[in-house]
This record gives C-alpha cells, structure tokens and sequence, in this order.
C-alpha cells in the first residue's frame, strides 16, 4: 500500500511488523511474511542508518525497536495504522496476534 512512498515492499513491511509487535528481529520478521532474510535485514539496517528504528542486543540477537526520539514517529505511526485499515481483514489480524507459543491443552479461550 505505501510501497511507492517508502521505496520497498519489505520496508513497510518491516514498520508495520514493528509497529504491531513493538519490537522485532530480521529472522522473525522474514518468516512471518515468508519472505528471505536478506532483503529484510537491509531494511532494518537502512531505517535504522535513517534514525527510524533502534536496535539493541540480546544475546547474539539483534532485535529492532521504533526510535521514541525520531522527530516524525507520531506521524509515521499514524500513516502505518491509516494503511493497516486497508488491508485485507486476514492480515490485519495476523499482524495484531502476537502469541510465540502455542496455548497449552485444554487451555479454555
């Protein structure tokens, strides 16, 4: 949707993948759109050369987070949610569950 605004499918990808989750790592991220890992881990490089996205190590994990001091975040967020509207409802909630593990048997919903 904001392809030609960004540049690159991944790196909105990439946004709305961290805006949704709060933070994310390039493997994680490529295997939710399964996609390869090169194209995202460009991506979050760039945006975090741009001053968009922090990062910071855990273990030997890289994982990326939105910058609380870049200048334009409020509005960057507030464009990516407006563009999430437009998604196919299946994606849009595949984007909001944020479950790693699965739920334990018998477990009541």
């Amino acid at each position: 949707m904001l392809e030609e605004l960004f540049g690159s499918k991944n790196r909105e990808r990439v946004l709305q993948y961290i805006l949704a989750r709060g933070e994310g790592y390039a493997k994680e991220i490529a295997d939710f759109y399964e996609s390869s890992i090169d194209p995202i881990q460009k991506q979050l490089e760039r945006l975090e050369l741009g001053g968009v996205l922090v990062s910071k190590t855990v273990g030997r994990t890289r994982l990326f987070m939105m910058n609380p001091r870049y200048a334009f975040k409020d509005e960057l967020i507030s464009l990516l949610e407006k563009a999430r509207a437009y998604y196919e409802p299946k994606e849009q909630e595949r984007l909001l569950i944020s479950r790693k593990r699965p739920r334990r048997t018998g477990k009541p919903l």
